[in-house]
């Protein structure tokens, strides 16, 4: 499985595949521990769009299969002041194991490198999500940071360029 990736923010009629990729425990377990109810996932998606207005090129967003249009999962760019951003990236299960987080942290990364102001990255993980913590040294991040983050274990990984 190797599909071409289109990359778009997420707009108010993209909460169903929100909550299908938050709602899914076995998606959620190396984020929150545990799936996501609509209430809860409503509340994350509406400050989710209020993050997407604040910067025309930064954001949430959706990651599609270019030639069907299927939901692969969310990529996240967010700006958290001027010169930094937070990445991020959410597969759904049947994407697993097959590159697409490597290519959507690339395409990232790129599209950091590119901003007129950021000049690092950070993201945050499960210390146990080694799939994910190898995608990011592999990529030049390096650990900055192990501790307890909203009650959960993290670790802080940082590119600086």
């Amino acid at each position: 499985m190797n599909p071409k990736l289109t990359f778009e923010k997420f707009g108010p009629q993209h909460f169903d595949d929100y909550l299908r990729m938050v709602g899914d425990a076995q998606v959620m377990a190396m984020i929150t521990e545990r799936a996501i109810p609509a209430d809860e996932a409503r509340r994350d998606f509406d400050k989710l769009l209020a993050g997407n207005a604040i910067h025309p090129d930064l954001g949430q967003f959706r990651v599609l299969d270019a030639a069907t249009g299927d939901f692969i999962g969310l990529a996240k760019l967010e700006a958290t002041r001027a010169d930094r951003a937070e990445l991020g990236y959410i597969l759904l299960p049947r994407y697993w194991g097959h590159g697409i987080a490597s290519r959507i942290a690339a395409t990232l990364i790129a599209k950091a490198r590119q901003h007129p102001t950021l000049r690092s990255l950070f993201a945050i993980i499960d210390p146990a999500n080694i799939p994910s913590r190898k995608i990011l040294t592999n990529n030049g991040f390096v650990s900055k940071e192990l501790g307890d983050f909203d009650g959960l274990p993290g670790e802080v990984l940082e590119l600086r360029w």
